[in-house]
C-alpha cells in the first residue's frame, strides 16, 4: 500500500471523515493541471490527466476513462486501490458510487475548489437526503503534502491582433452583448482558456497550455481580472487599462461574488466554476447557469487564426516529416529509445521560428507500449526502438501562428500482416472522415461512423473518442465539438466553419501494438444550392502517412483517390522547404498507391 495512503487514512480519521474525494481538476475545472494541482497523482500514483480518486477507511478507487486503462493498472498495481474503469458494465459513476455510499452522520470531504459547482449541487443534494454532511473547506491531500510545489506564477505575455484576427476590445463587447442578451447582470467566468482567449493573454502556469491563473467578472461597466499582479508587465497592465480591464488579486473573485447586491442576475457555468465560488452567491442574488459565451466564440476560428494555423502546419510538418525521415533511415543503426525519439522531434520543432513549446506531453509508443492509448514513456519503462514493428507517435506543439496535434504510426522495418492489416483498416476510417461533405446542420455524432467503420465491420473497435477540438495557443483539446459515436451529457454541437477538430481513429492491441493516424482538418464551406449548404473538413495536417505498412488491396477507390490527394498536397507544401537530400526521399514517401 502506498504510503500517501496510509497517511490520508490517519488525517481522515482525525477529522472524523469517512469518504474522501480527489478529483484531478484545478481551480478552474481544467483537463490539464499546474504541478501544484496534482493531489490525487500524489496520492495514487496514477499521474495520467483524468481521473478521481476515493477513499475510505478500508477501501480506495481510481475511476478513469479508456484512454488509461492500462497505464493506470499498471500504476496502481501493490497501490491498494481499486481501478474502475468508468464506462464498463457494472461500474458506477463516482456519483453514483458516492450518492450511494452516503448515510446519516457520514461526512464526505473534499476542497471545494476543485469540485464543480454541478457536481457539489448533486452531491449537496444527496447528502441531504441521507443526512450526510459535506465538508468543503479542507483540502486534506495538502495536509499530507510536505513537499507540495508552490502555485504557478509564470509570467504573462500578449497576442497581437494581428496574430489572433480581433481585439481584446472587440471580444469584450461581444461578449457583453451576449450577456445582456440573457438578462444577467455580471459573468463571472474560471475556464483559463477563455479567459486567455477574452483577453488575448497567454502565459505559463501549465506545462504545455499557456495560460494564466485567473478569474474574470463582467458588467456592463467594467471588467475585473482577478489574476497574481506580479505576472503582469507595466506595459501588458497598461494596455489593460486602456481596454477597461482592471486586475485584483487572485484570490479576490470569492469576496467579490461575496459583495454582489440582492436582486442581481449573475451568470456562470455551473460546469466550469468551482463549488466554492457558487456557494459564495449571497442571499437574493440569483445565478443564471449558463455556458461561458466565449465557449462557441473561440472554437470558431475567424479567418486570420484559419490562416496561422495553416502556416504552423506547415512548419510542425517539416518537423514531424524529416523525423519519419530520420526514424526509418537511423532505426538499427543509431540506438534509440521512446525518449530520445521524443528529444529528437522536440529538436526539430525547435529548429521552426515561432515555435514556443509542445502542446502536451509526447505519447511515443514502441511495440506494446503503442498500445496504451496515453504511454508516457519514463527511464524506467523506456523502451529500445528495433529494426521491425510500428512505433505510434502522438505529438503537438504550439507556435506563434497556432496549435498542432498529431498522431503517425511509423514501420520501423518488417511488419506482421496482422499489424499492416490493422494499420490499413484504421487509416480507411481516417480517409473517410477526412474527405467527409456534409449538410450544415450535421454533428460530430452524424459524421463518427465513418471513421468506425473499418472496425466495426469486423468487429473491432477503440476505446476513445475520434476527435476533439483544439483551440488557438490555448489547451490541445477544447469543446464543444468533436467525433465520437455515443452522445455524452449535453446535446452535440453543430460543426461550424471555421472549428478545428482531429480525425483521430485507432485500434489496440494489448501487449503487442498500437495503431493510430491523427490530422486536423478546420470545417469549410463547400457550396450553397437548391439541396442546402455544404459543408467540407480541409486538412491542416501535413506529414504523409506510412505507405510501408499499407496494404493497398484493402483500400477501395475512394479512399486511394483520398489518400494519393492528400499526399500529393503534403508533396506539394512540403518540398520547397525540405533540404536537397531529403527531397527524393519525400517524392517515395508520397508515392502514388
Amino acid at each position: 500500500m502506498r504510503q500517501q495512503l496510509k497517511e490520508l487514512r490517519q488525517v481522515m480519521a482525525d477529522r472524523g471523515v469517512g469518504l474522501c474525494l480527489i478529483p484531478s481538476p484545478d481551480y478552474h475545472a481544467s483537463e490539464y493541471v499546474g504541478s501544484f494541482f496534482k493531489s490525487r497523482a500524489y496520492v495514487s500514483g496514477f499521474t495520467g490527466s483524468a481521473g478521481t480518486l476515493v477513499v475510505k477507511p478500508d477501501w480506495a478507487g481510481l475511476w478513469t476513462d479508456g484512454r488509461y486503462f492500462l497505464q493506470a493498472a499498471q500504476q496502481l498495481e501493490g497501490s491498494g486501490i481499486e481501478l474502475c474503469k468508468m464506462g464498463e458494465k457494472d461500474v458506477p459513476t463516482v456519483e453514483e458510487y458516492l450518492i450511494r455510499e452516503m448515510k446519516s452522520g457520514l461526512r464526505l470531504a473534499f476542497d471545494g475548489r476543485v469540485v464543480s459547482a454541478g457536481e457539489w449541487k448533486r452531491l449537496k443534494a444527496a447528502a441531504d437526503k441521507a443526512g450526510a454532511e459535506l465538508v468543503t473547506d479542507c483540502d486534506l491531500p495538502g495536509e499530507i503534502w510536505a513537499d507540495r510545489p508552490a502555485l504557478s506564477a509564470e509570467p504573462v505575455f500578449e497576442l497581437p491582433a494581428e496574430l489572433v484576427g480581433e481585439s481584446r476590445a472587440e471580444k469584450l463587447a461581444r461578449v457583453r452583448e451576449k450577456v445582456q442578451a440573457e438578462g444577467a447582470d455580471a459573468l463571472v467566468m474560471s475556464s483559463l482558456a477563455d479567459i486567455c482567449w477574452l483577453t488575448n493573454l497567454r502565459g505559463g502556469d501549465v506545462a504545455c497550455t499557456p495560460v494564466v491563473l485567473s478569474f474574470l467578472a463582467l458588467t456592463a461597466e467594467e471588467a475585473l481580472l482577478f489574476i497574481n499582479p506580479d505576472t503582469v508587465s507595466a506595459e501588458i497592465r497598461a494596455g489593460l487599462e486602456a481596454d477597461g480591464v482592471s486586475l485584483r488579486p487572485y484570490g479576490g473573485i470569492y469576496d467579490y461574488v461575496r459583495g454582489l447586491s440582492a436582486g442581481k442576475k449573475l451568470m456562470m457555468d455551473l460546469r466550469r466554476v468551482n463549488s466554492l465560488l457558487l456557494s459564495s452567491v449571497p442571499e437574493g442574488v440569483e445565478v443564471l447557469d449558463r455556458r461561458d459565451p466565449t465557449e462557441l466564440m473561440k472554437a470558431v476560428k475567424n479567418p486570420t487564426e484559419v490562416r496561422n494555423m495553416r502556416a504552423a502546419h506547415v512548419k510542425d510538418g517539416v518537423a514531424v516529416t524529416r523525423l519519419m525521415r530520420w526514424l526509418k533511415r537511423e532505426v538499427g543503426k543509431t540506438p534509440m529509445d521512446e525518449i530520445s525519439v521524443a528529444e529528437k522531434l522536440e529538436s526539430l520543432r525547435r529548429e521552426q521560428e515561432g515555435y514556443l513549446m509542445p502542446s502536451f506531453e509526447p505519447i511515443i509508443g514502441y511495440g506494446p507500449h503503442g498500445a496504451i492509448v496515453h504511454y508516457s514513456a519514463t527511464r524506467e519503462s523506456c523502451a529500445a526502438l528495433e529494426p521491425r514493428s510500428l512505433l505510434l507517435a502522438d505529438t503537438g506543439g504550439h507556435y506563434l501562428e497556432g496549435t498542432t496535434d498529431i498522431t503517425r504510426t511509423f514501420a520501423l522495418g518488417p511488419l506482421t500482416d496482422e499489424e499492416k492489416r490493422m494499420f490499413t483498416l484504421v487509416l480507411k476510417g481516417h480517409l473517410r472522415l477526412g474527405a467527409a461533405k456534409f449538410r450544415y446542420g450535421c454533428t460530430g455524432l452524424n459524421l463518427d461512423y465513418l471513421a468506425h467503420s473499418p472496425l466495426w465491420d469486423e468487429g473491432l473497435d477503440y476505446n476513445h473518442g475520434t476527435g476533439h477540438g483544439v483551440g488557438y495557443i490555448l489547451s490541445v483539446h477544447e469543446g464543444p465539438q468533436g467525433f465520437r459515436w455515443k452522445q455524452l451529457g449535453d446535446a452535440p454541437q453543430v460543426l461550424e466553419p471555421g472549428m478545428i477538430t482531429s480525425d483521430e481513429p485507432g485500434f489496440y492491441l494489448e501487449g503487442k501494438f498500437g495503431v493510430r493516424h491523427e490530422s486536423l482538418t478546420v470545417v469549410a464551406e463547400a457550396e450553397t444550392n437548391a439541396y442546402g449548404r455544404f459543408l467540407y473538413l480541409d486538412w491542416l495536417t501535413m506529414v504523409p502517412f506510412d505507405l510501408d505498412a499499407v496494404v493497398p488491396e484493402l483500400l477501395n477507390e475512394d479512399e486511394r483517390r483520398t489518400l494519393n490527394a492528400y499526399h500529393a498536397r503534403v508533396r506539394e507544401t512540403l518540398l520547397p522547404l525540405m533540404p536537397e537530400e531529403e527531397r527524393e526521399w519525400l517524392v517515395q514517401a508520397t508515392r502514388k498507391v
